[in-house]
């Protein structure tokens, strides 16, 4: 199994952004040498937080490290324009060497798509229309494309990505109608950071069930992000962590669509959170049970400081990484 995380990159506006985005780099750093598979960035617009922009952060990473693949969990790709976006992440590519992730999601903020003038239901139409056009400039294709976005005859990328085909593209998706999307655009389906054992086992019997259907193979990425806190027990890892859970959600709530939770159930049943040999059991349970092939880990949460999210960082590379990270075939439990 695969164990990557996910950065930070959203400050209280009234501390230094620049001190922010060097702590966002170091702990970039310090993930590539600490073993991690790879690191995702986050993408809002309009948050109450000084929320830095991923694609252009993307390309700081890149410079930053040698070896870490990049990526978004997720990018709000229906916002973008498709081709500024596919010529960005030719970029993106580029610039880090082939290391180019990109996980992509419709978004839950009207407030967001009202700002793009993007009507609500249309950004779920773009996200279907935007997967094939993607792979297809990407591919080297010239094509014909129009949308609510644009229009734009004879299409082609004269910049190519590095890697064949281009980035991998991952759909990030809660509900069953979205993930059913994936599988209908034959899209590695990234899993959300919330649904215990019981749940995901069902949503990914649908998800399979419809890549079957359609003849698409099943042996593939099966990514998830959850919440992560490493402690020297269950109890001592919850005690720290869930003060800094609770103000995160509390932020969540606030927005506009966001949904309040239950703490001590998701911590118990979502999370990974505990001693390294119960984070250990349960990533061993979600690679063998469910075939997980990659878990993204968020170890910085409103409040938490640098050297505590760098200190998590190096204790999941110390005492998790290590006993996991066996190489295995993508996929290849497919129940």
């Amino acid at each position: 199994m695969k164990i990557s995380c996910f950065l930070s990159a959203q400050f209280d506006p009234s501390a230094s952004a620049v001190e922010g985005v060097d702590g966002v780099l170091a702990q970039a750093a310090a993930a590539e040498a600490a073993g991690f598979h790879a690191v995702y960035l986050g993408h809002h617009f309009l948050a109450r937080s000084a929320f830095v922009q991923p694609i252009p952060l993307a390309g700081y990473l890149a410079r930053a490290t040698s070896r870490v693949r990049i990526g978004f969990g997720v990018l709000l790709a229906p916002l973008l324009n498709p081709v500024a976006l596919a010529e960005d992440l030719a970029s993106l590519d580029v610039l880090s060497g082939g290391r180019l992730t990109v996980g992509i999601g419709a978004g839950y903020r009207r407030r967001e798509t009202t700002a793009f003038g993007v009507a609500w239901e249309d950004r779920l139409r773009r996200l279907r229309e935007y997967v094939p056009m993607l792979r297809a400039l990407f591919a080297g294709e010239t094509i014909d494309i129009a949308g609510s976005w644009g229009e734009v005859p004879g299409a082609s990328l004269a910049l190519r990505p590095v890697q064949p085909g281009g980035p991998p593209i991952w759909i990030g998706a809660f509900a069953e109608p979205a993930i059913r999307r994936a599988a209908r655009l034959d899209a590695p389906w990234l899993i959300g950071p919330k649904g215990d054992d019981t749940e995901l086992a069902r949503l990914l019997g649908i998800y399979r069930a419809d890549l079957a259907e359609r003849g698409f193979d099943l042996t593939r990425e099966y990514p998830m992000s959850r919440e992560a806190y490493l402690g020297d027990s269950y109890r001592a890892a919850v005690a720290d962590v869930r003060p800094h859970l609770q103000r995160q959600y509390a932020g969540y709530k606030s927005w506009d669509d966001a949904q309040g939770i239950d703490l001590d159930r998701y911590l118990a049943r979502d999370c990974l959170v505990g001693s390294a040999d119960e984070i250990v059991e349960k990533l061993r349970r979600w690679e063998n049970d469910l075939g997980i092939t990659e878990v993204s880990l968020r170890h910085q949460f409103v409040g938490v400081g640098q050297a505590e999210a760098m200190d998590q960082l190096a204790r999941f590379g110390a005492e998790v990484i290590p006993r996991v990270s066996t190489p295995t075939t993508a996929g290849e439990v497919t129940r």
